[in-house]
């Protein structure tokens, strides 16, 4: 059996990640994420192209997969699995399931309540918007998902983790102070 060697964390890494001495800045990124998905999500819930018949997610598969003027997905496989959800007709319940996503996200965000996995679903949503060719904000949207997970020890510092994670028995256990 190899030699277990313990690798000694970055220091800059660790003041950011794993201390709160930087939580004040975690809880902006988060609270501003939180509110562009929480706003995202609201701002469909009247409308019955997302809530009742879905042809507004149908519509943004539909111009996704195009072959011209050019072909927004670059690979062919995320290509095929929207053929495969615009065939079957899955944009209806899909709809209903992209808006409760965005507002449960927001809100987890907003009120810092498991906050790495709320970044985790917010950026899995920003990949899947990318991977069909929108760029827009997306790409900012999905680089502070990343860095709210790499510091989701500490980013719902300042909000509902505080309390949630070490109920839970995170493996890191109690918050101890230096």
């Amino acid at each position: 059996m190899a030699r277990q060697i313990e690798v000694p964390e970055n220091p800059l890494a660790h003041g950011l990640f794993a201390t709160t001495r930087f939580a004040w800045l975690w809880t902006v990124l988060r609270i501003y994420l939180g509110w562009v998905w929480f706003r995202s999500g609201w701002g469909k819930v009247g409308n019955p192209a997302w809530m009742e018949t879905g042809q507004a997610l149908r519509g943004y598969w539909t111009s996704a997969i195009q072959v011209e003027p050019r072909a927004p997905i670059a690979y062919d496989w995320y290509r095929s699995f929207i053929e495969f959800l615009l065939e079957g007709g899955h944009y209806g319940w899909f709809a209903k399931l992209v808006v409760i996503g965005e507002i449960l996200v927001g809100i987890a965000l907003i009120l810092g309540a498991f906050t790495g996995i709320a970044a985790f679903w917010g950026g899995f949503m920003n990949f899947n918007f990318m991977m069909a060719g929108t760029a827009s904000t997306n790409p900012l949207l999905y680089t502070i998902s990343i860095l709210l997970m790499l510091a989701w020890k500490v980013a719902g510092y300042y909000g509902l983790d505080r309390w949630l994670l070490p109920w839970l028995g995170t493996p890191w256990g109690h918050i101890r102070s230096r």
